[in-house]
């Protein structure tokens, strides 16, 4: 309680001398600008009345008389510079002036320039006295600067000064008889409460949410410690009952999030292999010369699926994200093309600059996010739109090879651009949302990227860059 008298007494004292320093500030600035607006507002109208041209050279002409009655009248001395800091006149009496009046130092001419208002206040402190000094343009009536006004201003805190001290004695006389209050309440306080809040204090330093909390067992001699002590307690119950519902809403909401990624995962690979079978019964002829080669594309591209689900769920099993990489020496091209053939659909098309780009990858997963992103192309496309186009291209960029997917689908809404690889989301009816995140995932394995560009209502273009690894 008497440190808090203290520091609150000296945290006063401190913003009551900030306060009267700062009120003194503003009154000197604020009273400076004031005469500056004045003096200016008199220099403008002695430029609008002069016979003389409005050039720098004619200033000393144009002020010659009336620079000391506008001193008078404004009771400020008054300054008149030449663009590059020659003192022009002065409204000084002719003895009171150097012969060679010191110029405008070169760093004020500079702020001058550079600042917005074209104005700079030049703040010095001599013999423990503030000085201002202003410096500002003259312009003509066109705005073209014809020389610099300067006016010395010396602040005076005689007032602001002897009301701080005045204030700081009765402060002090205040804060003082409170203090010898403070120590003997103090003294009869200390012991009367001390032994209870000792004894809350190292209980609430062992409260932890993952332990058991002892609750405190003590009858103090106070009503709020008391009260203290039952509001402990109840915090105790009441932290023991919130840990197990959040162990018990953890665990759940972990099973949750598991079972819906593997379902999702061993899904995905359903729809290629269903589309695999129907297309294998449409075409199917036992006739056709290379029915055995068909047979074969048809019996590996069902062994991949089967394998990509394998692997999903063994990846599950333990607890891992992806399934691990199996990488081996493959044509992109080739594997590209040969993902695009268990679709139907006759309005996808595929482009390729080059036979062969070779490169060391997992030949499963890279068909994963090939068809994933063929699948999620062909259902942005509306059923009842009449042209449909998804074109897949392939393409080597430098030490990259470059796979894109385009479609003239609905495209994606300026809302839900930053969120498209955000796990659970989607903007389809259906579906748990993973598939793109997990495909953003297997590319970053890689040190790949990916990225869209879309025009809602034209279409999306979505483009994988993988590094071409050899070794």
């Amino acid at each position: 309680m008497i440190v808090l008298i203290v520091v609150a007494s000296f945290l006063l004292a401190s913003i009551s001398i900030i306060q009267f320093k700062t009120e003194a500030k503003e009154y000197h600035q604020e009273r400076l600008e004031r005469k500056e607006n004045a003096v200016k507002e008199h220099i403008n109208y002695v430029l609008a009345t002069t016979t003389y041209p409005l050039k720098t050279q004619n200033l000393d002409l144009i002020f010659k008389d009336k620079i000391h009655e506008l001193a008078q009248i404004h009771k400020i001395e008054i300054n008149i510079y030449s663009l590059d800091g020659k003192l022009l006149k002065s409204s000084k009496e002719s003895f009171a002036v150097d012969k060679i009046a010191p110029p405008i130092p070169e760093y004020i001419l500079k702020l001058v320039r550079s600042s917005i208002e074209k104005r700079f206040v030049d703040i010095k402190t001599i013999d423990g006295v503030k000085n201002r000094s202003s410096y500002s343009l003259i312009k003509d009536e066109k705005f073209k600067p014809l020389g610099i006004l300067n006016l010395p201003y010396l602040e005076d805190d005689g007032y602001y000064d002897n009301e701080l001290n005045t204030f700081l004695i009765r402060l002090s006389q205040v804060y003082s008889f409170m203090l010898i209050v403070a120590f003997a309440l103090a003294y009869f306080l200390s012991t009367y409460i001390t032994k209870s809040l000792k004894t809350i204090s190292e209980r609430l330093e062992e409260t932890n949410l993952d332990q058991k909390n002892e609750k405190i067992v003590l009858e103090a001699n106070s009503k709020e410690v008391n009260f203290l002590i039952r509001a402990y307690n109840g915090m105790v119950d009441k932290l023991e009952t919130s840990a197990i519902k959040l162990a018990q809403s953890e665990r759940e909401e972990a099973w949750r999030e598991m079972a819906k990624q593997v379902a999702h995962e061993i899904k995905n690979p359903l729809t290629p292999m269903r589309l695999t079978v129907q297309s294998f019964q449409r075409k199917f002829d036992p006739a056709a010369p290379d029915v055995k080669q068909k047979m074969n594309d048809y019996s590996e591209t069902l062994i991949q699926q089967i394998d990509t689900m394998t692997a999903v769920a063994s990846a599950f099993s333990n607890f891992a994200s992806m399934p691990a990489q199996q990488n081996e020496t493959l044509n992109v091209v080739e594997v590209v093309e040969l993902a695009l053939d268990i679709f139907n659909e006759d309005y996808i098309s595929f482009e390729k600059e080059e036979e062969e780009i070779i490169s060391k990858m997992d030949r499963t997963q890279l068909i994963r996010v090939i068809t994933n992103l063929v699948k999620n192309a062909t259902q942005a496309i509306p059923e009842s739109q009449f042209q449909k186009s998804i074109v897949v291209s392939v393409k080597r960029r430098n030490n990259d090879v470059e796979i894109a997917v385009k479609d003239n689908g609905i495209g994606i809404q300026k809302q839900d651009i930053g969120r498209i690889f955000e796990p659970k989301f989607t903007t389809k009816t259906s579906g748990m949302g993973l598939g793109l995140g997990i495909i953003k995932n297997i590319i970053e394995n890689y040190k790949g990227t990916i990225t869209f560009e879309s025009t809602y209502g034209k279409g999306t273009t979505f483009t994988v860059s993988l590094p071409i690894t050899n070794s």
